[in-house]
């Protein structure tokens, strides 16, 4: 299907979940920027984590982000769709977007489930990282707002006349050239490193 810049797909026939599918770009940007900060001002708080542990885990939170965003993009919103189940699932997860890249109501997963997703998430680095998790999990949040912040940009924005041209470059081959290539949003660091650069980048 060829990218409608000015409609917007239909996921469910109920309503209610149709209409939750749908959010405005700066309520989940505030409300993880706001949770980055109530974990490093708990922990800090609370003596868990000293400031620069507070600084040094944030930047390897936003960092492991970036490997996160670049893995779930390659392989769970580009799954294979060998399946009618898997297609559909694709299609409600990620699909919809590349049909309408222009869906400013879709360029975010709905609060209620990022905001599962960051629980699971801080739960589970904390059985590894323990108190530091406090700065690790702030570091992931902001990182994902900062993903929201550059990918909303990019699709509702002209490109700027400056270095931050090159992610608005980079996001356009993966959706207008290349779906297989360019995965990385918020920065190409892991398309470089795990070779899925587009061919005229290489």
């Amino acid at each position: 299907m060829k990218p409608n810049h000015k409609g917007s797909a239909q996921l469910f026939q109920n309503p209610i979940l149709e209409k939750m599918t749908r959010t405005h770009i700066a309520m989940p940007i505030s409300i993880f920027i706001l949770i980055a900060i109530g974990l490093i001002y708990y922990g800090l708080a609370y003596s868990l984590i000293n400031v620069l542990e507070a600084v040094g885990f944030f930047f390897l939170g936003w960092f492991i982000f970036t490997l996160i965003e670049y893995l779930a993009h390659r392989y769970l919103f580009h799954m294979d769709t060998s399946t009618p189940g898997r297609a559909r699932m694709q299609y409600i997860v990620h699909g919809n977007h590349h049909d309408y890249p222009k869906d400013k109501k879709r360029l975010a997963m709905p609060p209620v489930v990022s905001i599962l997703y960051a629980s699971a998430f801080f739960f589970f680095f904390k059985l590894f990282f323990g108190q530091f998790v406090f700065g690790l999990v702030a570091g992931m949040l902001f990182g994902y707002a900062m993903y929201l912040s550059v990918h909303y940009a990019v699709h509702a924005y002209a490109p700027p006349k400056n270095f931050l041209k090159t992610l608005w470059i980079h996001h356009s081959i993966h959706h207008y050239k290349d779906p297989h290539a360019a995965y990385g949003v918020s920065s190409p660091l892991w398309d470089y490193l795990l070779g899925t650069m587009p061919k005229r980048n290489r």
